[in-house]
């Protein structure tokens, strides 16, 4: 009995033991969509940063990555995940879709010209 008292956590119960679940305005179908927000340490305010963080067999890799994989399999190579809701740090991975680096940069210019928008507009 001891053993199974002091086994290590698997990888997704670390994860998940790190999310707290959470209304940030994101809608499918005009329904809210919550989101799944890491709680545990992320790559900084940088430019490309607030990505959530995890370690991975004493390797640091990106939170959005290990659940999309967990939960949807294998990325192909030249593959990239991408957050529909916007949120860095969400590892909802119904959230989560694979695009082309081409369409990933694409859709950042997109939502960067909408909140450019949305703060002239005052909104």
């Amino acid at each position: 009995m001891v053993i199974e008292k002091n086994r290590r956590k698997t990888l997704i119960e670390r994860l998940l033991a790190r999310i707290k679940i959470m209304d940030m305005g994101y809608t499918v179908n005009g329904q809210p969509s919550l989101c799944h927000i890491w709680t545990g340490s992320h790559s900084g305010n940088g430019r490309g940063g607030q990505y959530g963080r995890i370690s991975v067999n004493g390797i640091t890799s990106a939170t959005h990555i290990v659940a999309y994989t967990h939960y949807h399999g294998y990325i192909p190579c030249k593959m990239q995940v991408d957050h529909l809701c916007n949120q860095r740090l969400c590892c909802n991975p119904e959230h989560l879709e694979l695009v082309s680096h081409l369409e990933n940069q694409k859709r950042r210019a997109e939502r960067a010209i909408r909140e450019k928008k949305k703060l002239q507009s005052g909104r």
